[in-house]
């Protein structure tokens, strides 16, 4: 999977011209916000866990954290972040680039309700210097999330 992979994706949604593509890296949320020009918590941070050795990924506003008594009511274990090296093999994209669109089979997405803060986000498109444009209802359809969570604190 890779930018290819997510901007095929919007090219069948009819939403081609929601993806950008930066020369400078969008990797981090502040990378991210300055190149799109909007607040950090407009940018919406995509975070990869395992579950039970399942992978799961966490959307999020770009201005929270994991709570991690939070992520223990919601999911019934401590957070785990998958390992760096092993982003790739799990989710289907690499570091700076991870996002809830066109992911392996096995990745369960959920939405944190601090997204909600906003009518747009930006969202990682597959590489460390693309995202792509969503209204949160756009946001909810196109990433195939399985709930709405609360995980996250300022």
């Amino acid at each position: 999977m890779s930018y290819k992979d997510v901007a095929k994706y919007f090219e069948n949604a009819g939403l081609k011209d929601r993806v950008k593509v930066f020369e400078e890296s969008s990797a981090t949320v502040e990378m991210a916000a300055e190149a799109v020009g909007c607040m950090p918590k407009q940018i919406a941070k995509t975070l990869a866990f395992l579950i039970d050795d399942m992978p799961i990924l966490i959307v999020a506003a770009g201005n929270v954290m994991i709570d991690n008594q939070k992520y223990r009511e919601v999911f019934g274990q401590k957070s785990s972040m998958i390992p760096r090296d092993l982003v790739k093999k799990y989710i289907g994209h690499g570091l700076g680039g991870v996002c809830p669109f066109a992911v392996n089979d096995s990745v369960k997405t959920y939405l944190d309700k601090s997204l909600k803060q906003n009518e747009v986000v930006y969202v990682a498109a597959g590489s460390p210097n693309s995202v792509v444009k969503l209204s949160i209802s756009e946001l909810e359809q196109h990433s195939h999330f399985k709930d709405w969570i609360d995980v996250c604190s300022i």
